[in-house]
């Protein structure tokens, strides 16, 4: 019914589609462009562009793939255009209560680790492991070859470990215990 309708062009079909696959298309999109307000200006053009090409929608089991992709490619052009931009850093659109929450924490060091990889790798990971897309989707929602996803998954996963993982620290010489020197005689 809703494939039906962006066929159609009919823009009433647009609150089914938001209340469908909005949050997973604006956390996609937000993964790779790291902002709140860019990610839902992906959304919106997303929606928009849905409505505008939904006759070239052929398959309906593919419509949560083909909106992914179509909201990826919004994202990264939009990397593309901003790559001039300076950012100051931006604010958390909650404050949290607690500054303790592991989770919390969890996901400002995984975000970190993430906007560390380029544009184009963070997307690959953004659809294979938060929208679970397979590599054959991720690949065409890329415009890529299969092989290529693979490699940048790789090298982002290699890279978010080496990111997340926990130094060890040094232990040092550690401290001297009185009566543990070699006394000559």
């Amino acid at each position: 019914m809703t494939v039906q309708g962006l066929r159609e062009h009919r823009p009433e079909v647009l609150g089914d589609v938001l209340a469908r696959f909005g949050r997973e298309i604006k956390a996609v999109a937000y993964l790779i462009v790291r902002d709140s307000g860019d990610a839902e200006e992906v959304l919106a053009e997303t929606l928009l562009t849905a409505l505008e090409r939904g006759h070239q929608l052929r398959d309906e089991s593919a419509l949560r793939a083909w909106l992914l992709r179509i909201a990826a490619n919004r994202a990264l052009g939009m990397r593309r255009r901003s790559v001039r931009l300076i950012r100051l850093g931006s604010l958390p659109d909650r404050p949290s209560t607690d500054t303790a929450d592991a989770a919390v924490i969890d996901r400002t060091v995984l975000g970190e680790a993430m906007a560390s990889l380029s544009p184009r790798v963070r997307a690959a990971i953004a659809l294979r492991y938060y929208a679970d897309l397979d590599v054959d989707e991720v690949a065409a929602a890329l415009g890529t070859s299969r092989n290529t996803v693979k490699t940048q998954l790789r090298i982002g996963l290699d890279r978010l470990r080496d990111n997340l993982r926990d130094p060890i620290p040094d232990p040092g010489p550690g401290p001297k215990v009185p009566g543990s020197e070699a006394t000559r005689v």
